[in-house]
């Protein structure tokens, strides 16, 4: 998929992996489960399930019909979906972006991955933080001993707390992992 981060499809691909559903039904389910990184919906949510469909990552299996409502096309995700859903959620996971959305969708998603997977993936945004840190630190000092007011280097200290934060919570769920208080359960439904 070429589109950027497609949250919402994402989404779709990981819900799909509990169960068939129709979009009504997903619909439902991002709502019930607070899903507020994504916006648009219905609309954004129906134009997903039909790229989803037409790019064979989901396919319909049947329609559902409840009393005199409109019968709705049951999907699941088929075995391309999988491999593209986990494909997306190392990706976000891996890549830090400033878009931090996308971070929020895959660490929602993030049960969709094999412990192996996400460690992996959360290992290599780590990296890549504390590479980002130490340059945005260096940074700091030139932008200090150049004598810039330090009112125009606010954004530099935003960034810098926000990634330092970030670090911080990845390496809390590692110690989470690593002491048993987390525990990597994929038959827990999202």
């Amino acid at each position: 998929m070429a589109r950027r981060h497609d949250l919402v499809g994402l989404t779709v691909l990981a819900l799909l992996t509990v169960r068939a559903s129709h979009p009504y039904e997903l619909h439902r389910y991002i709502i019930d489960t607070h899903k507020d990184y994504i916006t648009g919906l219905p609309r954004s949510l129906y134009h997903a399930v039909e790229r989803l469909a037409a790019d064979e990552l989901i396919t319909p299996v049947g329609t559902d019909r409840a009393g005199r409502r409109p019968e709705r096309t049951v999907y699941e995700i088929t075995d391309e979906g999988r491999h593209e859903l986990r494909t997306r959620l190392c990706h976000l996971l891996e890549r830090p972006d400033p878009d931090r959305r996308a971070f929020v969708a895959a660490v929602s998603l993030i049960g969709c991955l094999s412990l192996d997977e996400a460690r992996t993936a959360l290992r290599a945004r780590a990296a890549t933080i504390e590479g980002t840190l130490a340059g945005m630190r260096a940074n700091m000092s030139a932008l200090a001993e150049s004598g810039l007011p330090a009112i125009l280097t606010l954004e530099v200290e935003v960034e810098l707390a926000l990634y330092t934060a970030e670090l911080e919570w990845i390496k809390g769920v590692f110690d989470r992992l690593d002491k048993g208080e987390l525990v990597w359960d994929p038959t827990v439904e999202m």
